[in-house]
């Protein structure tokens, strides 16, 4: 199985080591961080950022450019991104998307499962946990396995992965930040990939909510 990479913020290093509290339950490492942001309200999100697309096998970038998101939550996202000098346009209602590439020529296009969920992921506001856990189940994210790991200084408990495991769906949680990382199986036009997306740099946006 191929596996494609994609990091829209650059990642600190990650310590893997010995599993600092194996075992540690899913749902209730869910339910703490929902718990922070009950009260948060967000309805329009601008997001400008840096984009670097790492080459499959791991080697190293490929292309940089810039992104700027537009989110009309939950359910509207506009996205205009420059790779390369390259400008394209990305519309995103529900589970349906529309590109207008740099030529001006409009299509539809299948949805990544990082893309589908990106709201859900980076605004997890007025959701329970059985919400989440339940849509990380539909993408062959386990929770009945886990582990905690350092990043950063930082305890991530690792959802739908046990220590040592690789190339396996599973969401990597931080207590305040959320979700900081998300490995799926998606069936692409090139075939079944590992998509990979790691987020970073978060900040406080509102309340108690961060955002990468």
């Amino acid at each position: 199985m191929g596996r494609a990479v994609v990091l829209p913020l650059l990642l600190a290093s990650i310590s893997m080591g010995v599993p600092v509290a194996a075992g540690q339950d899913a749902r209730a490492a869910v339910e703490a961080f929902v718990a922070r942001v009950p009260a948060v309200r967000v309805s329009d999100l601008i997001i400008d950022q840096n984009l670097t697309l790492y080459h499959p096998g791991g080697r190293g970038p490929s292309s940089v450019g810039e992104q700027r998101m537009f989110f009309k939550l939950p359910q509207h996202q506009r996205l205009e991104q420059t790779v390369e000098g390259q400008r394209e346009v990305q519309i995103t209602v529900g589970d349906r998307v529309w590109v207008r590439r740099a030529d001006g020529t409009v299509s539809e296009i299948p949805a990544a499962g990082p893309v589908r969920v990106l709201t859900h992921l980076l605004v997890p506001v007025k959701r329970l946990a059985a919400d989440l856990l339940a849509e990380w189940r539909a993408r062959g994210v386990r929770d009945d396995v886990s582990h905690a790991v350092r990043l950063g200084g930082r305890t991530i408990v690792v959802i739908g992965a046990r220590a040592g495991d690789r190339d396996v769906p599973a969401v990597w949680l931080d207590a305040d930040y959320g979700v900081v990382r998300i490995v799926t199986r998606e069936r692409l036009p090139n075939g079944a990939r590992l998509l990979d997306l790691t987020l970073s740099e978060h900040r406080p946006l509102i309340g108690g909510l961060y955002f990468p």
